[in-house]
């Protein structure tokens, strides 16, 4: 097996395609990223990718988007891992962590500690969920529609909200953050979006939505602020936004949960989402 450092995202899905298409739904999270790289350059200017080919084909595949975490995609061969770990490593790029699924984050993890001196420190269990039919839910007062130029502020603040009750070991980025809320509400088509739940005029839920695959897209973050929960307005977006994406030509959904959270769980499979796979998110800390 050899590892390969890509130069252009077009070779990268044209080497690592095979590998990515055999599971959409379980690499929906690497073919989105991999998607806004050839399709919006500009969201990520930097970036690093790597394919191992074995004989029969791509064995394992990896992207980073600095300053953000490896993403792994499933190993078709579990000895690729170590392989890939070798050469990420030889690149000389500053990895602050890994976000893949499961047996292949451990297995690499496995590979890289003693080849980067670091402990691995879980972050979150996610599950991978996917959704190909909208199931009717209980009606929530009020209606969804797309966020606008007069949201933004509102949307800034609660994605803010959402990284410090979600996500509290990552700092928020406030101007990049803005930057892409700013694209997104300009654009607002199948491939990028933010919806509101709003109720006697005032939101009161946010669902977002982005990076397409070739045949669906994955929603989150999705946010209710803490007085508005409970009834049940995050369920009636999502099923909402799903129904809608899936009329404009996504034939899947995807997204991603906290494993922790039984609740949000159980609403998105009543929506029809259903976990296809278990995902993790590991810090690299010095040892």
């Amino acid at each position: 097996m050899e590892a390969v450092t890509l130069p252009t995202v077009a070779e990268f899905l044209h080497r690592a395609g095979p590998l990515l298409a055999a599971d959409e739904a379980r690499h929906n999270l690497i073919l989105g990223i991999a998607g806004i790289l050839r399709d919006r350059p500009e969201v990520y200017p930097e970036f690093a990718l790597w394919v191992v080919e074995a004989e029969g084909g791509p064995a394992a595949a990896a992207l980073m988007t600095p300053p953000h975490n490896l993403v792994l995609a499933d190993a078709a061969v579990p000895a690729a891992l170590p392989v890939l770990a070798a050469a990420v490593r030889a690149s000389g790029r500053v990895v602050p962590g890994v976000l893949g699924n499961r047996p292949a984050v451990d297995l690499f993890n496995e590979a890289w500690a003693p080849l980067a001196g670091v402990t691995p420190a879980l972050r979150m269990a996610q599950g991978v969920f996917a959704l190909e039919e909208v199931r009717p839910v209980p009606p929530a007062p009020g209606a969804a529609r797309p966020g606008g130029e007069a949201d933004r502020d509102l949307i800034l603040e609660w994605l803010e909200a959402f990284t410090a009750e979600a996500l509290p070991w990552e700092e928020f980025a406030a101007e990049r953050t803005g930057r892409g809320v700013a694209r997104v509400l300009n654009v607002m088509d199948s491939a990028a979006g933010i919806w509101l739940w709003e109720d006697e005029g005032r939101p009161v839920s946010l669902v977002a939505y982005g990076g397409p695959t070739p045949g669906g897209i994955r929603l989150g973050p999705v946010y209710t602020p803490p007085e508005r929960r409970r009834r049940g307005y995050a369920t009636a977006l999502v099923a909402a936004v799903s129904a809608w994406l899936r009329q404009h030509g996504r034939r899947r959904c995807f997204l991603y949960t906290d494993l922790a959270n039984p609740t949000s769980n159980a609403i998105y499979r009543r929506i029809g989402y259903e976990q296809v796979a278990e995902s993790a998110e590991y810090a690299y800390l010095p040892s």
